[in-house]
């Protein structure tokens, strides 16, 4: 049985060589990755829009929720910062008629991030 020999060149064409320190070669920048600024905006709806980030316990069987409202964005935008807050927060989160619910009460924390990342006035609520 022959053995496969692993090159340890820089990589060519490879985004992440992790042996690339070693031979005092840089990886090179993937074409297809966007820049970090240009990944991390996100599309707003003006100054128009009033993002509100309340809590919520009704209706919910003595649960609290964090829902935020306002956010002007289409439905698969909103999917994408659903999945973004829940990963980022670290706690369950769904869609419900074009708001996120978020599990737990999340307000300063979620307020937050969302002020980092759009950019936005955020207001909390109750």
């Amino acid at each position: 049985m022959k053995k496969r020999e692993i090159k340890t060149d820089g990589g060519g064409g490879l985004t992440h060589n992790p042996f690339a320190a070693l031979g005092g070669k840089s990886s090179p920048k993937s074409p297809e990755s966007p820049a970090p600024a240009a990944r991390e905006a996100r599309p707003t709806g003006g100054s128009t829009s009033k993002v509100v980030v309340r809590r919520e316990k009704k209706g919910r069987r003595g649960k609290t929720v964090t829902r935020v409202c306002g956010l002007s964005l289409d439905a698969t935008g909103l999917a994408e910062l659903q999945r973004e807050l829940k990963k980022s927060l670290g706690c369950g989160a769904s869609l419900e008629d074009g708001e996120i619910v978020l599990q737990g009460e999340l307000t300063e924390r979620a307020a937050k991030w969302l002020r980092d990342r759009l950019g936005e006035s955020v207001t909390i609520g109750n």
